[in-house]
């Protein structure tokens, strides 16, 4: 329940609320602190010949299903952005071969993690498959066989990729159903908790489809690192990597805290959330290869001035001052705002109209497209949205 408190605007009383946010855990002074030594040009040497190596295994095993095993752990251990033409190549040349040309090389002798492999990789790749090549493993009756209980591997391949079913594709909807029911039979027996577990465990509760790459690839180096047949060059190069790509995350998030901090609104606007970083961190969610460092910090910089817009809206408004700056936005007018808007959202106002400024302006020199009809119109619908909900 948001507490109240009473300010004094324009010589009227205004009851206003206050939902008392906790501060960020990550202040200024924390973030300009944080550093890195992977940023020396002894490890980005160190890194660069390892994904030329990397590139030479995976261009030349030939095997299909060694060539999806690679490209899955790639994936997992958040590598597979460095190799997306190779991928790409691979892929197409299997799906010709195999898929396209009808050719029989889906069996794989009734190996269910491999078929399984296959399907969810393909379609996470766009490839259109057909869940037909799960049809061995069901009986006359259309039940998934006792028999495949007994491969573990296999029905965990299953469950990850069952996820991927499309509207009205019962088949994937009942392996669900049956690998989750015979999965968690096997980790409650499983009182050692071995790494199979933990895979297990995982799947069940976010599948790999759910799940946050980045967070992901932290997740999974650790346990590959303990698999007896784990390759020491890939180990060290998705270790090497990760901790590149995390110091060039710092510097971006250092950069964006810096810009943050002389925009003052934290200071200006201290009924609202300040959550800068957790704003960027969303952002690398999206997109941590290092080539979208503009998108992430763009990105931040909006969401964190938007989260402030929804606490004005949510908490600290009233229903006349939001009123007032819906319609500055729907107009998209300074002149307006300047002269109808309380000072609070004059600030929230100019905040927002730099920031879509700085964005139309990069978007039309490097690109050459203007933007900012595109952009308008989202903060258009955003505020409608936030006025609907607050009328409720």
């Amino acid at each position: 329940m948001a507490a109240t408190n009473i300010a004094s605007e324009n010589t009227s009383t205004v009851v206003r609320r206050s939902a008392n946010y906790d501060p960020p855990k990550w202040d200024h002074d924390y973030i300009q602190a944080l550093s890195s030594k992977y940023m020396e040009e002894s490890y980005v040497k160190r890194h660069d010949m390892l994904k030329e190596k990397v590139r030479m295994i995976l261009t030349t095993t030939q095997d299909p299903l060694e060539q999806f095993e690679l490209i899955d752990l790639l994936e997992r251990l958040g590598l597979s952005y460095h190799f997306e033409d190779e991928i790409k190549k691979i892929l197409e040349n299997i799906y010709t071969k195999s898929v396209a040309d009808q050719k029989d090389e889906w069996n794989y002798e009734n190996n269910l993690y491999a078929i399984a492999l296959q399907f969810r990789i393909f379609r996470l790749h766009g490839y259109t498959v057909s869940t037909e090549v799960f049809n061995d493993f069901q009986d006359e009756k259309g039940n998934y066989k006792e028999c495949i209980t007994e491969d573990v591997e296999g029905m965990l391949s299953l469950l990850e990729a069952s996820v991927l079913s499309l509207e009205g594709e019962i088949i994937l909807d009942e392996a669900r159903n049956f690998t989750s029911k015979h999965l968690k039979e096997i980790v409650v027996k499983n009182e050692n908790k071995d790494d199979m577990s933990l895979l297990i465990e995982r799947s069940l509760e976010f599948p790999l489809h759910w799940r946050t790459p980045r967070l992901e690839a932290r997740w999974f180096i650790d346990i590959y690192e303990r698999k007896h047949n784990r390759n020491p060059m890939l180990l060290e190069f998705a270790k090497l990597d990760f901790n590149i790509v995390q110091a060039i995350h710092q510097e971006e998030i250092k950069e964006t805290s810096r810009w943050w901090k002389n925009l003052g609104l934290p200071k200006k606007l201290n009924f609202a959330r300040d959550r800068l970083m957790e704003s960027y961190f969303w952002q690398t969610g999206f997109k941590s290869d290092p080539k979208f460092r503009h998108f992430r910090i763009i990105s931040a910089k909006l969401f964190a001035i938007m989260t402030m817009i929804d606490d004005a809206y949510d908490v600290y408004g009233t229903l006349e001052e939001l009123e007032l700056f819906t319609e500055a936005v729907h107009r998209w007018d300074i002149t307006y705002a300047m002269e109808k808007l309380p000072d609070y959202m004059k600030i929230l106002f100019l905040a927002q109209q730099s920031i879509v400024n700085e964005i139309v302006y990069e978007a039309l020199r490097d690109d050459g497209f203007n933007v900012m009809d595109c952009i308008k119109k989202y903060e258009r619908i955003f505020c409608f949205i936030y006025r609907a909900n607050y009328i409720k």
